[in-house]
């Protein structure tokens, strides 16, 4: 019945003018702070599904999208929220965002709930927000930290280690990945050698290598942020001699940790959130036209969180959050025709016509009840000065 009525006012609305003027939508990530480094890739994936959707003609009857951005900074909640506020008085309707998990269920409970403003975000982890209770406002195209600290230790076993040195970013993420990692490692008979966090912002990490190497361990595993106090651990770790292996988190894969310490690293593992399916290559041609690198964190995931809005928008006809969050959960699962990026145009007239669309994306989204993705992730390891996949996991 509501695909009936959505194409009954899509068929009207073909004899008049658009009926929503410019559609704004924000994009909420933490542009500055320890992060700062992954947003702006982030960021720009997210316009490139956006800018398709309004170049189409096919979106809410020739309706184009305006993207707001806000600045986080992963530091300060209130301070989040304050600068969330401020776009959604400026008229935005959803949310890409965000990323740190105490700033995310901040934005959530203060800002996006109350205005009843669906967020989907690319990247924000935490295990807290799978049953946090979000009134169907949130989703995310990325899978929780239980699942990731699954993968880093079934990458850690299969590469033979039995010992491993653990050392984490002392803030909700780098807890909440070591503590699922922690447990993963253990019940595969892996010896734990030694435990400490890390701050970041400090310009000497000597303290915690040495501590770390004089317990021993064939690696140390390093969850944590490459341009903050991760690539400072590995640093002193490298000058020292104490390690030459790393198991690496997802948010420690980029090319600027490469560039800074090159072949140090190839002896070194990790993973990010990715596939090797097709919506996956048909993302990188459109990143690589766009100067993206879409081997950089969560930008495929981007992507999918601003395509997945634009055609639940198209699925409901309808801008408000209380009516397309419904639609989500449709359009991102089977049954339906296949999605890929590049394809938004298509799935725009699909939906338009009343038919059923299941987007794949560039990461080959499956979206739980609750809103969780069910993921994806690749394997990857250095090689010639870049991070390369090994495989898909």
């Amino acid at each position: 019945m509501k695909n009936l009525v959505g194409f009954i006012l899509l068929f009207l609305s073909t004899f008049t003018k658009p009926l929503y003027g410019e559609v704004k939508i924000g994009i909420v990530l933490d542009f500055t702070g320890p992060i700062m480094s992954l947003t702006p890739a982030m960021a720009t994936s997210a316009d490139l599904a956006f800018k398709e959707a309004s170049v189409s003609g096919s979106f809410l009857n020739g309706e184009t999208i305006k993207t707001i951005k806000a600045d986080t900074k992963c530091v300060n909640s209130a301070d989040a929220s304050k600068s969330t506020d401020k776009i959604i008085t400026q008229g935005i309707v959803a949310i890409v965002g965000s990323v740190c998990p105490k700033i995310t269920e901040e934005i959530l409970i203060n800002s996006a709930i109350p205005n009843k403003i669906i967020m989907i975000s690319p990247a924000a982890t935490s295990p807290r927000l799978t049953n946090f209770d979000n009134y169907g406002y949130f989703f995310r195209t990325v899978p929780s930290d239980l699942r990731d600290g699954q993968i880093l230790a079934d990458i850690t076993k299969d590469k033979k280690i039995k010992s491993v040195a653990i050392t984490y970013t002392n803030d909700y993420y780098g807890k909440s990945l070591y503590e699922a990692y922690k447990s993963a490692v253990e019940a595969y008979d892996i010896k734990i050698t030694a435990i400490i966090p890390h701050e970041d912002g400090k310009t000497d990490y000597s303290s915690e290598t040495s501590y770390l190497a004089s317990a021993g361990g064939d690696a140390l595993a390093v969850i944590g942020y490459q341009d903050k106090g991760g690539k400072g651990v590995i640093q002193a770790s490298l000058d020292s001699g104490a390690f030459d292996m790393f198991i690496l988190s997802d948010q420690m894969i980029g090319q600027s940790l490469v560039d800074t310490f090159g072949k140090s690293l190839e002896k070194s593992i990790g993973f990010k959130h990715g596939s090797t399916e097709k919506g996956a290559s048909l993302f990188t041609k459109i990143a690589n036209k766009n100067n993206v690198d879409s081997f950089d964190p969560f930008t495929n995931e981007s992507y999918d969180a601003a395509a997945l809005l634009v055609l639940s928008m198209q699925a409901a006809y309808s801008t408000d959050g209380s009516i397309f969050k419904d639609s989500i959960l449709e359009i991102a699962n089977s049954p339906g025709t296949k999605i890929y990026p590049g394809e938004i145009k298509k799935g725009l007239e699909l939906l338009s016509d009343g038919k059923k669309i299941n987007y794949e994306g560039a990461t080959g989204v499956t979206l739980l009840n609750n809103g969780d993705a069910k993921g994806s992730f690749l394997e990857v390891r250095v090689k010639g000065n870049k991070f390369k996949t090994i495989k898909q996991r």
